[in-house]
């Protein structure tokens, strides 16, 4: 073996049991969400706190309007629920917000328009803004895409009963999952999320995330964790950890859902899945020592460290493809070489399986997606490995808000905005060549089952760069 082929196989070899290592605690969270959570109480109706919602909105005129309407027939007291449209919009969306207040108040509702001149602190800024005049006790938090169901509040305020209790977290549903499968495949990940990572955490008393909408924080934890930060892009995560370790515990609502909107096309998806992975490494870079050293337990304390780490198979995906496609050109491998090219590839299939099989849903077409689940995991490691990199050596990107089309089960809408460009389409055209290359190259060699698996994942790749293209033109 040469010493090019020596180091494409360590490279290959170490990044490949990276990935076995988050794999495993991917298992070990499958096995903790099968756990029962206990049922968050009913309200107390002698003592129904006033609760103020939150509704950050930024340039949303597809959305805006429903969100308002959702939150304002939410079944609360007149006299104990209070609204807030946080509006930094800088288009049509701020007059739009001002005409839908005055309608609302005019019917009797005490909501409120706080539009800011600027977007210092980006939705941190404006949630911190609006806690500074809010009058609940509890704040409820909506992004501009979601449509609270009127008994949201009845089904999760009863869980801040013990007055430990800092947030309260119900799951997502989709308003147009079945919409494309792209869409489908989000589905299917935000349902993997909420019913394995979310579901497996709280069961075993670790501490797991506000998802930055859809859940209900009481003022008290927000004030003693330091309000809200706009130091990272995940404000929700931040605010989370720093509530937790000022002694604070979360109630995770399993059987409340609040559906919301999916981006709709790859651009959208790609922007929000870069603010998230780049955002969680921030706060890694923030609050992994502190969390290391908490008077949790030590399970607690190491889940934690996976957690705040856990878009790093990203990275070690990305690794894989450059390092695992030189490997398979170059033939150069052990004896076990093709074993372990299909063993990694059934293992990363059985993994992903048990993770979206665990949510609730059609198993047949789960697993028929699988396939284009993995293709997309792939597609994405460029993008989400820049956003890991970046959020690593501290350098600091906008908030760019994911789009939103106002779109309903399979319904198409009138695209207004369009989403910031990540940047690395060109990298991403240029993986797929030098993939189809390693693939063409063992091919050659007779190696047709290594390539086959690049050909597999190029699909991905390819696929996501070109629908970036189609989709920011």
């Amino acid at each position: 073996m040469t010493v090019l082929a020596a180091i494409v196989w360590g490279l290959y070899l170490a990044a490949l049991g990276g990935l076995a290592v988050f794999a495993l605690h991917r298992l070990s969270l499958v096995v903790r969400a099968r756990r029962r959570l206990p049922p968050v109480p009913p309200c107390d109706p002698a003592a129904l706190p006033v609760v103020t919602v939150q509704l950050p909105i930024f340039n949303e005129q597809a959305v805006a309007a429903r969100v308002i309407a959702a939150a304002c027939v939410l079944d609360w007291p007149r006299d104990r629920l209070e609204i807030q449209v946080l509006d930094d919009s800088t288009d049509a969306t701020r007059a739009l917000c001002a005409a839908e207040v005055a309608a609302w108040r005019a019917r009797g509702v005490d909501i409120v328009h706080l539009h800011r001149a600027d977007r210092r602190g980006w939705k941190a800024g404006a949630l911190d803004a609006g806690r500074a005049v809010a009058r609940g006790t509890l704040h409820a938090v909506f992004d501009a895409d979601f449509v609270p169901p009127p008994d949201f509040l009845r089904a999760t305020i009863g869980g801040f009963a013990d007055p430990r209790v800092g947030m309260v977290q119900a799951r997502w549903a989709h308003l147009n999952g079945d919409a494309s499968l792209l869409t489908r495949l989000q589905a299917m990940l935000l349902d993997g999320h909420f019913a394995v990572e979310q579901r497996g955490r709280a069961g075993a008393g670790a501490c797991f995330n506000f998802n930055g909408t859809a859940g209900v924080w009481r003022a008290e934890a927000i004030a003693a964790a330091g309000g809200w930060h706009a130091d990272t892009l995940t404000e929700d995560l931040d605010l989370s950890y720093r509530a937790a370790l000022a002694g604070w515990r979360f109630v995770y609502a399993a059987d409340v859902r609040a559906p919301a909107e999916l981006p709709a096309d790859i651009a959208a998806f790609k922007a929000q899945q870069f603010r998230w992975a780049k955002g969680s490494i921030e706060c890694a870079r923030k609050l992994a020592a502190p969390a290391a050293r908490a008077p949790w337990r030590w399970r607690h304390r190491l889940e934690a460290l996976f957690h705040l780490g856990h878009n790093l198979p990203y990275l070690l995906t990305l690794i894989v493809l450059v390092a695992g496609g030189a490997a398979i050109a170059l033939g150069a491998g052990p004896s076990w070489a093709p074993a372990l090219h299909a063993a990694s590839a059934v293992t990363t299939a059985l993994v992903l399986a048990a993770f979206v099989l665990t949510s609730d849903g059609p198993r047949l077409r789960t697993l028929a997606r699988l396939p284009a689940l993995i293709a997309l995991t792939a597609g994405l490691a460029v993008s989400q490995s820049r956003a890991i990199v970046l959020g690593a050596v501290g350098t600091v990107t906008p908030f760019e808000r994911t789009p939103k089309d106002g779109a309903i089960g399979r319904a198409r809408a009138r695209r207004r905005y369009r989403a910031a460009s990540t940047g690395v389409v060109t990298a991403e055209l240029t993986l797929a060549v030098y993939l189809t290359a390693c693939a063409g190259l063992a091919m050659g060699r007779g190696a047709i089952t290594p390539a086959l698996i690049c050909v597999w994942l190029t699909a991905g790749i390819g696929a996501v760069a070109v629908a970036t293209l189609r989709a920011t033109r």
